[in-house]
């Protein structure tokens, strides 16, 4: 009886270039993610005027829009800032698409048993809840940027379309939900890119941990206070 062997036809090597190295995409995710923990830091600071009454948080809104006057025209810096932050976005994004069709790739067959003990709930969550943040710049965007969705319109004052949209509890409710997620992606962001960047290990591992901790709370909780004031009337 004659033995017939079959060869499987090879596997397609992984590409291997600058831009297909998942060290490299990894280093951008963490050089753009800590551009935009710059940003919401700054972001933050900037809601709390809220508290000081319309005046002083239309004045704050108008100053941002006329950094550099008058050695540049306005909008300017903050345009650089915005498209700063733009390209920042597009490239954590395509980074975090890119490494989880680079691992799917690598484990085409998925395990009978996912294993989850060494996991926290920010690392389980980070992809979709990246998905949710991203309509949520978007929404967030239209609203409080443009006021093109904002139930008082795109000719309010900055105040008026901050109040408008946290009087109303829908929107409230998906604001509070997505900085949440923000918090959770943030806590799991930071300890992931101390590793990527080499300024962790096991001596302080700890130390990073409460690091991260401390900085996704602080975020979650000063964007917090403003539209649960807003809510519960404490500003008005």
């Amino acid at each position: 009886m004659a033995t017939v062997t079959t060869q499987q036809a090879p596997r397609k090597t992984p590409k291997t270039g600058k831009f297909s190295n998942s060290v490299v995409k990894k280093a951008v995710m963490a050089v753009s993610g800590i551009i935009m923990i710059l940003y919401l830091l700054a972001h933050m600071i900037g809601n709390l005027h809220a508290f000081e009454g319309a005046d002083e948080f239309n004045e704050y809104s108008h100053w941002i829009r006329t950094i550099g006057e008058p050695a540049v025209p306005e909008e300017t810096l903050l345009w650089i800032i915005r498209l700063v932050l733009l390209v920042s976005v597009v490239a954590h994004f395509w980074a975090a698409i890119s490494l989880w069709r680079q691992a799917r790739r690598a484990r085409p067959v998925p395990y009978v048993t996912k294993k989850r003990v060494q996991q926290s709930f920010a690392s389980r969550t980070v992809r979709w809840g990246g998905l949710i943040l991203a309509l949520f710049i978007i929404w967030h965007i239209l609203d409080l940027t443009f006021g093109a969705v904002n139930p008082a319109g795109g000719d309010s004052t900055p105040y008026e379309r901050l109040v408008a949209s946290f009087q109303n509890i829908p929107i409230t409710a998906f604001y509070v939900v997505s900085m949440v997620l923000l918090g959770l992606h943030l806590r799991h962001g930071i300890f992931a890119a101390t590793q990527t960047l080499g300024q962790t290990n096991k001596r302080r591992e700890r130390a990073v941990n409460g690091i991260a901790y401390a900085v996704s709370g602080l975020i979650t909780v000063g964007f917090l206070l403003v539209p649960l004031s807003i809510a519960f009337g404490l500003i008005d």
